[in-house]
């Protein structure tokens, strides 16, 4: 099944990741806030059509559109504000968006700073078949498509870390 159904590929899309995985009672809290705020969330007086999801206990997933236009930067600006809110309210963090995210051997999701990773690649504890994530990308479409998490070789990460690819 696809991930927010009723909403189109073109649909922006934000993620957020937290520091540590969250417990099933904070994403209920985060899911319930982020729906009340989404509720009433207008871009220059149009409503904004959006929806929220968490993944493997760490990504806070945002994704929104508005009809016949684009999310304004002051309808960007009052999502993360209320992002923001809640991670406050709750004693969540973000990770660093310098941090690289990847699956380790027993499948948890990681984040390490981008010197890290480069050890654990040097290691070969990282290897092309790695899962990594991509929390930049910004559609819906690239979040279907798979660009969110794929294998270190086929990601950014095998040309910036030199992770050797199968020939």
């Amino acid at each position: 099944m696809s991930t927010f159904p009723e909403l189109p590929d073109i649909a922006r899309l934000w993620i957020y990741t937290t520091a540590d995985p969250l417990s099933e009672a904070e994403q209920s809290e985060v899911l319930e806030r982020l729906d009340g705020f989404m509720e009433g969330w207008t871009s220059h007086n149009r409503p904004v059509q959006a929806q929220a999801t968490i993944r493997d206990d760490r990504f806070v997933i945002l994704a929104a559109t508005v009809a016949d236009g684009d999310v304004s930067g002051c309808g960007i600006d009052a999502s993360v504000n209320a992002v923001d809110e809640v991670a406050g309210d709750l004693g969540l963090e973000w990770t660093s968006p310098l941090d690289v995210l990847y699956r380790d051997a027993d499948g948890n999701v990681r984040s390490v700073s981008r010197a890290d990773f480069r050890r654990l690649v040097s290691e070969d504890r990282v290897d092309a078949s790695t899962r990594v994530f991509d929390p930049s990308i910004t559609t819906l479409g690239a979040l279907r498509d798979g660009d969110f998490e794929q294998p270190a070789g086929a990601a950014w990460h095998a040309r910036v870390f030199q992770i050797p690819t199968a020939a």
